[in-house]
């Protein structure tokens, strides 16, 4: 896809290198970058008339200025204004041009909210403006996202440069507005960027004035053409058909102890059909935690290893990832497979050994994190990629390893439930198995909100659960000690709860172990040596205890509802009957209160997930925010149901129909992202 022209006029090399720090390329980048907010300098309140903390605009002249330094240095300016009113205006910040423009007897515009101050009303830091030189606005005025350097006076000038060169021919049909009910683009943008005052500043933000309504239409087409386009690509791909014959499945199964719940046995149907394809599998698989994904997994990647293809698995962590290459290896090896684990710690001697077998393809199976995808990494026959926690990973990260293999079949994991609306629309292109049931073995985890000043009796509760011996899990958000936040960190944890408990056994496990030690320690817990384990929240996913039965959440308040959910998941995963202790300090946020009262409640993992959408925003069920790139600016997906719903339907015409349209569409919209759509 080519490139949205540049600039059409004279831009400096320092000003363009600011303005790609905004993501500002060229001109139609500038015409979409969208103020914060508006200020209103169309009119002059008078200052007997002014609220307070309402931002206004007033017309004074200076009556005195004084240099203060106590307690500090500042500057004081006393002004009134024709009706005699008294106003300050106090600057703990100045430079000598202030002082010279707030002379005495000079008569000036100041811009701020109004405070009740020790002198009388003030206002702190004002935007100041010469009265006799300046017209009042004719528009409210925008107020943009920016950078060190760049001013807003230069960026208000940039960008009307750039609304005064786009053209104004649109990337949709006029007929087509008209049925839509929707405004042409520059009359849009002109709009958002210098509103009139008969626009009431609640009402550009909203959302629902035809104006935001055209750009939210308009991003949502072009990622629904998008992932239209992504798909049709898929299906045109040439990838190997992996059929498996069974002689690796079958005694993996047959040896498993347990049987595939019937949605198991649905997906694993779901996936060798895809395999069995000349074009790319492109498969989501989802699960609410404890469903059984793993398996899934294996007997996927064992499909591709009966045909003579190799697999690599990618985990976002090593901990996520190391307890996969122990349970791959425990189902594979006694099957005559070698599974290769690479990860960024291992010793050069280690690495270069597990690439020269994946290259000769010795291995079938390699596991690891971000390790997998560096450029040295080659493969002998990749057939087959799952990423699990696809979500963590960045999008740039996803396509290097697609890149490993030509057209190779892609199986994504996530125990993060998609919401619907999620789903339409940023995974339009995948095709979808849902793991719906989980296994009949799993008890229900019972979950108690406990204040921290209580927290005496939960390592009672600890005791108790060690004394039938059961395991505990107890989650701190933090390694270190922080200043700003004073959270209880896993280290002190440790030395407290070894100190009220001392005839207990308790480990520590957390990011900055060494990985030989962070498997020792896992590995003591796994087998029962260990009865509590302190842990940060790198246990949040693949970690596999059946006999660990409580889990305590240091700071609950803190975390968010996905990352909650996944750490609930890792109890009841045994026949004991299994609770989570949210441990909470107060005061409590709205925003932390709204999640602690989702959790208490809700056990569904989609309707946590619907709930966090809306707390959050897609981006971290994307990875959008590892690839430097968000997917949606302008539309909300629960907000903007109906313009999806109407995306959706119109993309296949228009593929179908107007391919100039969508060219053309997808060009003004997603010329810098392209890449990125396909992963």
């Amino acid at each position: 896809m080519s490139k949205e022209s540049a600039f059409p006029f004279a831009v400096n090399a320092a000003t363009s290198a600011r303005l790609a720090k905004l993501n500002i390329h060229n001109v139609w980048d500038l015409a979409l970058h969208l103020p914060l907010r508006y200020e209103d300098e169309t009119h002059i309140t008078p200052i007997a008339d002014a609220p307070i903390g309402v931002p206004v605009q007033i017309e004074a002249t200076v009556r005195h200025q004084q240099v203060q330094f106590r307690p500090r240095k500042q500057l004081v300016v006393q002004v009134a204004d024709a009706s005699g009113h008294v106003l300050y205006l106090r600057f703990l910040h100045f430079y000598p041009s202030q002082l010279q423009q707030l002379a005495e007897g000079n008569t000036i515009r100041a811009l701020g909210e109004i405070k009740h101050g020790f002198l009388g009303d003030e206002m702190i830091h004002p935007k100041i403006r010469t009265a006799t030189d300046t017209m009042l606005a004719q528009t409210l005025t925008p107020v943009y996202p920016t950078v060190n350097g760049l001013t807003q006076p230069t960026l208000r000038k940039l960008i009307q440069k750039a609304l005064d060169s786009i053209p104004d021919d649109d990337t949709l049909p006029a007929a087509l507005l008209a049925q839509l009910n929707l405004p042409p683009l520059s009359d849009s943008l002109k709009l958002l960027h210098a509103p009139t005052l008969e626009y009431a500043i609640r009402d550009l933000h909203s959302g629902t004035l035809p104006a935001w309504q055209r750009l939210k239409f308009d991003e949502l087409l072009a990622q629904q053409l998008s992932m239209r386009l992504a798909r049709q690509r898929r299906l045109e791909g040439q990838a190997a058909a992996i059929q498996g014959d069974g002689h690796l499945s079958q005694p993996l199964l047959a040896n498993l102890g347990f049987t595939l719940t019937p949605a198991q046995q649905r997906v694993v149907a779901e996936i060798r059909q895809d395999l069995t394809q000349t074009h790319p599998m492109h498969r989501l698989l989802q699960g609410d935690v404890g469903s059984g994904k793993t398996i899934v997994a294996a007997l996927a990647a064992i499909a591709a290893i009966e045909a003579g293809f190799q697999v690599a698995i990618m985990a976002p962590t090593e901990i996520l990832a190391e307890q996969h290459y122990l349970k791959f290896s425990q189902w594979l090896n006694p099957l005559g497979l070698s599974v290769g684990w690479l990860s960024g710690s291992q010793k050069k001697r280690d690495k270069d050994q597990i690439k020269t077998q994946l290259f000769q393809g010795d291995i079938p199976l390699a596991i690891g994190t971000h390790a997998l995808f560096q450029d040295d990494v080659q493969f002998h026959n990749l057939g087959l990629i799952i990423v699990d926690e696809q979500h963590r990973f960045g999008v740039a990260q996803r396509l290097a390893l697609k890149n490993k293999g030509r057209d190779v079949h892609q199986l994504m994991m996530s125990a993060t439930p998609i919401p619907r609306t999620l789903a339409m629309s940023f995974f339009a292109d995948l095709d979808v198995s849902v793991i719906d049931e989980l296994p009949p073995n799993r008890t229900p985890v019972i979950t108690r909100l406990v204040n921290s000043s209580r927290r005496s009796e939960v390592e009672r509760l600890v005791e108790r659960a060690c004394a039938k011996g059961e395991q505990v899990y107890w989650v701190c958000p933090l390694i270190e000690e922080s200043e700003t936040l004073q959270l209880q960190t896993a280290t002190e944890t440790l030395n407290q709860l070894q100190t009220v408990l001392p005839q207990l056994n308790i480990g520590l496990v957390h990011g900055r172990l060494k990985p030989a030690e962070k498997a020792a320690v896992m590995t003591a817990f796994h087998g029962g040596d260990i009865q509590v384990l302190v842990a940060t929240t790198v246990i949040e996913v693949g970690v596999d205890v059946p006999n660990a039965s409580l889990m305590v959440i240091e700071h609950a308040e803190r975390m968010g509802l996905a990352q909650l959910h996944q750490l609930r998941g890792r109890v009841g995963r045994g026949a004991n009957a299994s609770r989570c202790v949210l441990l909470f300090s107060e005061p409590l946020s709205e925003l932390a209160r709204a999640r602690l009262k989702v959790i208490y409640e809700q056990t569904d993992g989609f309707e946590i997930a619907r709930q966090d959408l809306n707390i959050r925003g897609p981006g971290e069920f994307l990875g959008a925010r590892q690839s430097g790139a968000p997917m949606l600016r302008f539309a909300n997906l629960e907000e903007d149901l109906p313009l999806l719903e109407q995306a959706r339907s119109l993309a296949p015409k228009l593929i179908e129909q107007r391919p100039d349209v969508v060219r053309k569409h997808l060009q003004r919209w997603l010329a810098q992202r392209a890449a990125y759509l396909a992963v």
